[in-house]
């Protein structure tokens, strides 16, 4: 391309801060994830102890620091707001469309490292990663930053049968893995060990660094990763690190309520949530090319990654979309390396049936579902006579007043239309053109969810409870939940650090006589039992799917 290397670095910024920044803030944060770790980060600055992470001002020992502390960085520059809470993966995502084009420049060209960019930022999944609040975009960037550094010292290593005696991309591998470690935790280390040994065994268990050169590595991991249990075991908190390890095997071996799954739920998501990568990924299972010893070696580092990942946590009993996110990289990377290799060898490499039948369908699918559903729910009253739905709390979340011009379909029409434009250009051997078209459609399709009726889908789902939790913030009052769990409750009525202590005891505040009224949430499904539970709880009333109760303090 014309551009030089500040000049890519530029239109990158752009086209990053096109895709990820409008409508950030649009929407409520969504229970549980962004609101949990935006909980602990708005309560490290109202207690202001920023080494031990809290919910409820409790110990909270499910995750490390690091994410938390760059969301409290981003609430002291924008305040305590759904918008401050997600811009921290707007950072991760310019820095990741960076390295990618870096990678991809480096090993192949220019050519190559746009087109893993556009693929990454053009893929649903991956790209709605980065307007959440979520811990995992910078979790999976520091794994992938690890792999990579590993991938680059062990390729000097092996070349012409020589020792790389330099050890800083080591040192590199070592400090992004523990940095990994203190986003999230020690999986990033299994992650990490799995795909590393298992290179090493097809490798033909070649030396892939010097024992000197893993001491360094190990040293850098264990300093950086362990900061944080360090701090809590000398500020006598122990038990944190204990229950925070157990909590991680815990994770591996049972299955977390309401996130069962079964074992191919990973492979569909991929399949269906990557569109389109994930189509011209498959094919570069298969695909030979004389590729050179780094090249050869890179992809294979990611097609490992991409299995260690996807059999492993198929194999977790806990099945949540995120837990796979991790392969958005060796997908994308995949989907990219496919394109360029048709690109660059067009009579070797030819373009499908199976992948126009593919691409078509899940495009389509896409489509008619993202125009559907305002249609649908224009029309909710039928949809709830039908009988379909047979939960009762979806049933009665729906009865929310929310208001559908069917205007906001145009979403799925934008979406069907760039489908059909970039599949033609692809059919003509013009991928570069085709994707392109195909990664800026699903970047306008995004926006247009985000700002036409994304809010309106979390209105039946979250708005009604959200909205009561605001109006409560002005009351001196408690406020817990019933039979159901959330952290809404506690970001959005602004709770603060309680000066009665006996005030964090459900049962003080369910059965005692308190300083304070108390108000309780449940689910309208659970009501009936807290009448029958609780009979010294007066009932209040209840709205699209929630009910409330007040206890007064007398």
């Amino acid at each position: 391309m014309f551009l030089n290397k500040t000049g890519h670095y530029i239109l990158l910024l752009v086209i990053a801060s096109f895709a990820f920044l409008p409508f950030l803030g649009n929407t409520h944060l969504f229970d549980w994830d962004e609101i949990n770790f935006a909980e602990c980060a708005r309560e490290m600055i109202v207690s202001g102890n920023y080494t031990t992470v809290t919910i409820n001002y409790q110990p909270f020992w499910e995750k490390p620091p690091l994410f938390i502390w760059m969301q409290v960085i981003s609430m002291k520059l924008f305040g305590i707001n759904e918008f401050a809470a997600r811009f921290p993966n707007v950072v991760c995502g310019f820095l990741t469309l960076i390295f990618l084009f870096n990678i991809g420049n480096k090993l192949y060209d220019t050519k190559m490292g746009w087109l893993w960019v556009l693929f990454y930022i053009g893929s649903f999944l991956p790209h709605l990663y980065f307007r959440s609040g979520i811990i995992d975009p910078w979790f999976n960037l520091f794994i992938f930053a690890a792999i990579y550094f590993f991938y680059v010292h062990s390729s000097k290593h092996t070349s012409f049968n020589k020792q790389n005696k330099n050890h800083k991309y080591l040192v590199f591998s070592g400090i992004s893995l523990g940095l990994a470690v203190m986003t999230k935790g020690p999986a990033a280390i299994l992650i990490f060990g799995l795909t590393l040994v298992i290179f090493w065994f097809i490798n033909h268990r070649k030396n892939l660094a010097s024992i000197k050169g893993l001491i360094y590595f190990s040293i850098a991991v264990i300093v950086t990763g362990s900061l944080w249990f360090i701090i809590e075991i000398i500020n006598g908190r122990f038990y944190i690190v204990k229950d925070f390890f157990e909590y991680q095997v815990r994770l591996f071996k049972t299955q977390d309520a309401g996130h069962g799954g079964p074992f191919y739920y990973h492979f569909i998501v991929l399949l269906i949530g990557c569109f389109p990568a994930s189509i011209p990924a498959i094919a570069s299972f298969t695909m030979r090319s004389a590729d050179t010893p780094q090249q050869k070696a890179f992809k294979r580092w990611m097609m490992i990654l991409f299995w260690v990942v996807l059999i492993l946590f198929s194999i977790v009993k806990t099945k949540i979309v995120h837990y796979s996110s991790l392969c958005y990289f060796p997908i994308t990377f995949l989907a990219a390396y496919t394109i360029h290799k048709q690109i660059t060898y067009p009579l070797n490499y030819k373009w499908r049936k199976w992948k126009s039948a593919l691409m078509l369908f899940i495009g389509t699918t896409f489509s008619l579902a993202i125009a559907g559903i305002p249609l649908v729910l224009k029309q909710k009253e039928k949809l709830i006579e039908s009988g379909i739905i047979k939960d009762d709390f979806a049933l009665a979340n729906l009865e929310a007043n929310v208001t559908w011009t069917g205007y906001e379909s145009i979403a799925g029409i934008v979406l069907f239309v760039g489908v059909i434009a970039s599949f033609i250009f692809i059919i003509k051997s013009q991928q570069i053109i085709g994707y392109t078209i195909s990664a800026f459609t699903v970047v306008i399709v995004l926006h247009l969810i985000s700002s036409m009726y994304l809010s309106k889908i979390e209105a039946y789902s979250q708005g009604t409870v959200i909205a009561y939790y605001k109006a409560l913030a002005q009351k001196d009052c408690y406020v817990e939940t019933l039979g159901f769990k959330s952290y809404a409750h506690l970001f959005y009525t602004k709770k603060k650090p309680l000066e009665n202590k006996r005030a964090y005891e459900m049962s003080y505040l369910l059965n005692e006589v308190t300083d304070k009224p108390v108000v309780f949430v449940c689910k309208s499904t659970y009501a009936e039992t807290v009448k029958n539970d609780y009979p010294q709880l007066k009932f209040s009333h209840c709205k699209n799917g929630f009910c409330f109760f007040i206890k007064s303090k007398d």
